[in-house]
């Protein structure tokens, strides 16, 4: 995998403005986007209500597998991933080759009005991907303030 994606402060809270409309315009309970890795990027609806952080990790670990899957029957990567249970359901989809999107949704949800609002919110999701992607691919690009302390910075700020 690439380098890793430095969200800044706008970035972010553009990915979670597009994680809300999409829980209220498909009418679903939860959406997140994680990363390949397993760590959530951003989240809209209920989210509080469930293990995010493990929930994130299960589904990159899953679609890991499933890619593997796909391989292994001459596909290059199911694109889509689907899971229905008795009281709620989850569509897994893969934005901008580096971010997964994950909704959840029940029976109130229409199943063709909430893929239509998931296309148009993958759309918005790459969108600030590929302004992360390319900050990330510019020399010095993907910098945070970390990155620019120096071993001098760190021995002056101990310095007597």
């Amino acid at each position: 995998m690439s380098a890793s994606l430095v969200m800044q402060e706008e970035e972010f809270r553009q990915m979670n403005s597009a994680c809300e409309k999409l829980v209220r315009d498909a009418n679903v309970r939860v959406v997140f986007v994680i990363d390949k890795n397993g760590q959530l990027m951003a989240s809209g609806g209920e989210a509080d209500r469930l293990d995010s952080t493990s929930l994130a990790s299960l589904v990159a670990g899953e679609y890991a597998a499933t890619s593997s899957i796909a391989q292994l029957i001459g596909e290059k990567d199911f694109s889509v991933l689907f899971h229905e249970g008795v009281n709620d359901s989850l569509h897994i989809s893969l934005v901008s080759s580096r971010a997964i999107l994950v909704v959840i949704f029940d029976k109130r949800s229409s199943s063709a009005w909430w893929r239509l609002r998931v296309k148009k919110s993958s759309e918005e999701i790459a969108r600030i991907l590929d302004i992360l992607i390319n900050r990330a691919a510019t020399p010095g690009g993907g910098k945070t303030p970390m990155t620019e302390i120096t071993d001098e910075d760190i021995d002056n700020l101990f310095a007597d």
